[in-house]
């Protein structure tokens, strides 16, 4: 990324190194958290709808772990609620099993 300039994915690196911290034998979860908030936040500036929903799935994951679910389900809901089609793919699939896991 940092040779070519080419910063399409870098929101979804930053949403696999918060998983990555999630993994360690001590989870990092302030700095998993950072990971996946800056990974929205990119995914939202490049309008990457896909890439915003994926970093939104781990983010609320985390929340649910972490007893927000009502902030976890708000977040996912309103990101899912965009999609018109395609809900056959495994992001579109897995954003709905978790959003029934958080109601």
């Amino acid at each position: 990324m940092r040779k070519t300039g080419e910063r399409f994915y870098e929101a979804e690196l930053h949403r696999i190194k918060g998983e990555l911290l999630l993994e360690h034998a001590v989870p990092d979860q302030v700095k998993a958290e950072g990971c996946f908030q800056e990974s929205l936040a990119l995914a939202r500036t490049q309008s990457a709808k896909s890439l915003e929903l994926r970093a939104a799935m781990s983010l609320s994951r985390l929340w649910q772990r972490q007893g927000k679910k009502t902030e976890a389900r708000q977040l996912l809901a309103e990101i899912y609620g965009w999609f018109t089609e395609g809900f056959d793919t495994a992001d579109l699939k897995a954003a709905k099993a978790l959003l029934e896991e958080l109601s």
